[in-house]
């Protein structure tokens, strides 16, 4: 509902962008076409009075010289021009000699325009007539009592031989009532109008096609974002429809998406284990815990079945603050303390702390180390952590008499240090996950092997520390490596650690 309600609201917004953009594209064709109808109207009237002038230039040496009643063949075909121009143009002709005699060419009976009627005053014409007088054309429009009205004044010359100039000798006015100009344009509002409503309909069309193809991918994202809101990790976005940066949208919201459903699923088996793995040690501390109290067991067998409680109760312990370590260390708040140190003498210490074990499983250990020191920057304490975990899983899985072997040394800019055995080893298959939680290689949650979060919380730390551990290929047994970056030497005894930056 959310994606069809966002659709509507851009497609309305779009069409009335688009309908705004039409009126006034249709205001100024509209206007624009009113102006040029308007001054083609004038131009028209004009090259009347033009015609008018020449003719009246004429009357004075007719060559026909026929003469009906009063008027000359000239002045019969004036006449004629200024019925024509009345009834194209509803104007009327009026012929103005120098002296300031008048000639009106209508018929008072047939002109039906009562604006028309009112000869245009002349105190009014007075300054229009001076400058017609001088050689210049006029159009002008003023107002009457019976309404506005448009006026064009043309000079009327005749060639000056003496001086080889035109003499003006009179004007030519032709008036007709602004009503009929605009009437005559506005039969122009609906042919554009029409092509406005035409052109809106094309693009209101054009726009939902556009916008609906523009808008699917989001209205399947947000869909897909609702499934996702309730737990449905599954849905997707088209990556091929929409505009490239849509489709690029749509490919991101797909990669997190995806990373949200590994999310989910390393969350589903986080909590599985971790709920097996505290199943099993509370269900053997409750059955023996049961079984002694209700003399199931023997009182003679109580101390055998206590240790086992204990031990069981201390691998609960060692389960919970593994937990306790990786989600300290997925804590992004978490700040380490860096100091320089020597990481030689830190892996020397670890093998003196474990050397009950090794001495248990009469294991052989090696110290390979490039350097009598080796100094590193990084935080001190959760390195001796990586070291402890690394070297008791070489303890834990080299069987009886086996040999374990560490190494350190420096390339480029930075410093490796790798435990190495000679046990069972990590089959292929296993290799892609032996960093993920509670991953097992055996597959088998049995006691006594181990949680399975060791090599979780080594890779969260070395990857805090911006640097990596890793499963190097081997022949036979297993061997990491942890890179961690070059230290100084701050002058100090190998036995310090070293002192951790203010």
């Amino acid at each position: 509902m959310q994606s069809r309600s966002m659709f509507a609201r851009l497609l309305t917004v779009l069409l009335a962008v688009i309908l705004c953009c039409v009126a006034a594209l249709f205001g100024l064709s509209y206007a624009n076409l009113r102006e040029n109808h308007i001054q083609s109207r004038m131009n028209a009237l004009k090259a009347q009075a033009r015609d008018m002038a020449y003719l009246a230039s004429r009357l004075p040496n007719d060559s026909l010289n026929r003469v009906f009643g009063n008027t000359t063949a000239t002045e019969q075909y004036m006449y004629w021009k200024a019925q024509r121009v009345y009834q194209e143009y509803n104007a009327y002709i009026m012929i103005v000699e120098r002296s300031g005699q008048q000639r009106t060419y209508y018929n008072e009976k047939t002109l039906q325009d009562e604006s028309l009627r009112a000869l245009p005053d002349q105190e009014e014409l007075k300054p229009y007539m001076e400058l017609v007088m001088q050689g210049q054309e006029v159009v002008f429009q003023s107002e009457s009592t019976s309404g506005p009205l448009f006026t064009v004044l043309v000079p009327w010359t005749q060639d000056n031989m003496v001086n080889n100039h035109k003499t003006v000798l009179g004007l030519v006015l032709i008036q007709t009532a602004a009503q009929t100009v605009h009437a005559s344009y506005q039969g122009l509002i609906w042919p554009v109008a029409l092509a406005a409503l035409a052109a809106f309909a094309l693009a209101a069309l054009s726009v939902f096609f556009i916008t609906r193809q523009m808008t699917r991918p989001l209205t399947v994202m947000a869909e897909a974002a609702g499934k996702m809101a309730r737990g449905d990790f599954e849905a997707r976005a088209p990556e091929k429809e929409g505009s490239r940066e849509v489709r690029e949208l749509s490919l991101a919201f797909n990669q997190m998406a995806a990373q949200l459903s590994t999310l989910e699923q390393s969350r589903r088996d986080f909590v599985a284990n971790v709920s097996h793995e505290l199943r099993s040690p509370i269900t053997s501390i409750q059955g023996f815990a049961q079984g002694m109290l209700d003399e199931t067991i023997p009182p003679e067998e109580h101390e055998k079945y206590l240790q086992v409680v204990v031990d069981e109760t201390h691998r609960l312990s060692k389960l919970i603050a593994g937990l306790l370590n990786l989600s300290r260390m997925e804590n992004e708040e978490t700040s380490l303390a860096y100091s320089d140190f020597d990481v030689n003498e830190m892996a020397r210490r670890v093998l003196i702390s474990r050397m009950t074990q090794l001495e248990e499983k009469n294991l052989e250990v090696e110290a390979n180390f490039e350097e009598d020191a080796c100094f590193v920057h990084a935080d001190a304490d959760q390195i001796q952590q990586v070291i402890i975990n690394l070297l008791d899983n070489a303890i834990k899985f080299t069987p009886q008499n086996g040999s374990i072997t560490l190494s350190s040394g420096k390339e480029e800019n930075h410093v490796y240090l790798r435990v190495k055995d000679d046990g069972i080893g990590v089959l292929p298959e296993d290799a892609p996950h032996i960093f993920d939680r509670f991953y097992k290689a055996d597959k088998a949650h049995t006691v006594g092997k181990g949680t399975g979060l060791g090599l979780a919380i080594c890779r969260r730390i070395m990857e805090k520390h911006g640097q990596q551990i890793r499963l190097l290929p081997s022949t036979k047994g297993a061997e990491f490596e942890i890179t961690l970056a070059v230290g100084k030497n701050l002058g100090g005894q190998h036995g310090d650690i070293g002192k951790s930056e203010n």
